[in-house]
């Protein structure tokens, strides 16, 4: 690793009168840095859904080979996050996030400028490996956020926190339509025949502008800005040690074997993210499909039906963080059980009603459907953002990378791509809508099971 990118050594302590307008004013910045930055991220990863129904009309793509390259995001992010995870531990946080998106966005705009051919399999394999890049580089986004929630929050408000910066996802992913929307407007106004390249460059240009805020607002640690820890600071000593000094850059075998491999509650956390990515991907991105599919919904109706669902989110998202901080005093478990049988009885409640067992009014099929999207939006993001938090709780903050790539690690690969897109998908198309939702169901509820058997160690670990 680069000398560049290791974090930088703690500064001489300010002056303590000094120490507690410091502290707050820049964990204000700290948290506008991560909150942007990883929203920022979400505006280089998606962009080729939105240019693909145009890229199609001009012959550069066909639809069978859509999905194959989109799929390239994922299955490299999976990887990615992982294993920058462990990197991001022993790096400058701040860097490795806005290196981390400059390159990002500087790989979208190479895809919007992209001399492509009339070759569609050529065009394929050029895309394919650029997203291969992209999914990569995206790993460089969330680990360094974890870093720095580790070292500039403690462990008992961490939970309220993380759940605020998680709802950055959904900004970033809300903001991206908008600005494609005006980069393709940009492109047309620039008399550009092939409008379908601004959905690339024109938020790719967005994200380099924030990733220069981020480097204006991101610190590494307390420490390097001549603070004490936050442990200190708040006189919150919960939370595992490390077995280095605060902000050291510990070994590799360090960070992977003693503390995530040995760690057998850390892979429970990694077990349970299976199944919280199963139901928020095996719900969500399966959506508009089915119901279209099961004629209870328009397409534009369906799209709705969308959007509900992830505005939802971002409340759920934050009241099960502040439910978590202030009833559970930043215990995840008990909330992600209660969130979990929350999504179960959602996601019945949708298999049932678009299986058609109760016959009902199409308007009532509708609602109730609304009803059943809304209160799994509403509750799977507080186990999304949680499980995250529970990483960090299980480990030291040298080490907070390391295990949420890991948790990660098993969300998406597993839980997105394997169970999610195959398994689902493969269910809906060999037996059918009613026995893919059935599986999420069961999904669901191996997911409780998982996230109930935290609830005791984690209450033994902060007694």
């Amino acid at each position: 690793m680069s000398r560049f990118f290791d974090p930088p050594k703690p500064k001489e302590p300010i002056a303590n009168a000094m120490v507690d307008k410091t502290y707050k004013a820049m964990r204000i910045k700290v948290f506008l840095g991560a909150f942007l930055g990883y929203a920022g991220y979400y505006l280089v990863r998606k962009n080729l859904s939105l240019a693909a129904p145009d890229m199609i009309n001009d012959g550069i793509l066909d639809a069978g080979k859509v999905g194959l390259a989109m799929s390239a995001v994922s299955i490299a992010y999976a990887f990615s996050k992982f294993i920058m995870g462990s990197v991001s531990d022993r790096s400058d946080s701040r860097k490795f996030l806005c290196v981390g998106l400059v390159l990002s966005a500087l790989t979208m705009i190479a895809v919007g400028v992209m001399p492509f051919g009339t070759n569609v399999g050529v065009n394929t394999a050029i895309i394919f490996a650029l997203m291969l890049v992209v999914g990569w580089l995206s790993g460089f986004g969330w680990p360094p956020c974890g870093r720095i929630m580790a070292h500039w929050f403690s462990q008992n408000e961490r939970s309220f926190k993380m759940s605020a910066w998680n709802i950055s996802h959904t900004i970033g992913s809300f903001s991206l339509g908008f600005l494609a929307i005006a980069g393709v407007a940009l492109f047309a106004d620039l008399g550009i025949a092939q409008t379908w390249r601004g959905n690339f460059v024109f938020p790719a240009i967005i994200a380099i502008i924030i990733a220069v805020f981020c480097w204006w607002a991101i610190r590494d640690t307390p420490e390097s800005c001549g603070l004490p820890s936050v442990q200190d600071w708040r006189q919150d000593y919960s939370g595992v040690k490390s077995k280095g000094a605060t902000g050291e850059k510990l070994p590799f075998k360090v960070l992977f074997v003693d503390y995530v491999l040995k760690n057998r509650l850390l892979w429970v956390v990694a077990l349970s993210n299976i199944f919280v990515y199963m139901v928020r991907y095996g719900i969500g991105d399966w959506a508009p499909t089915f119901l279209q599919n099961a004629g209870i919904m328009t397409a534009a109706e369906s799209k709705i039906a969308f959007s509900v669902h992830n505005i939802v989110g971002a409340v759920g998202t934050l009241l099960c963080g502040l439910a978590t901080s202030k009833i559970f005093k930043g215990r995840c478990a008990p909330m992600n059980t209660i969130c979990m049988l929350a999504c179960m009885l959602g996601v019945l409640i949708y298999w049932f009603v678009g299986a058609g067992y109760v016959e009902m009014s199409h308007g009532m099929q509708k609602t109730l459907v609304y009803v059943a999207l809304c209160l799994i939006g509403f509750f799977i993001y507080g186990p999304v953002a949680l499980t995250g938090v529970q990483a960090l709780n299980l480990v030291p903050k040298n080490a907070a990378g390391t295990a949420a790539g890991f948790v990660g690690l098993f969300g998406y690969f597993l839980g997105d791509a394997i169970f999610s897109k195959i398994i689902v998908g493969g269910v809906a198309n060999s037996a059918g809508w009613n026995a893919a939702n059935l599986t999420v169901a069961i999904g669901a509820g191996v997911g409780v099971i998982l996230c109930a058997l935290l609830i005791r160690p984690e209450s033994k670990q902060q007694a």
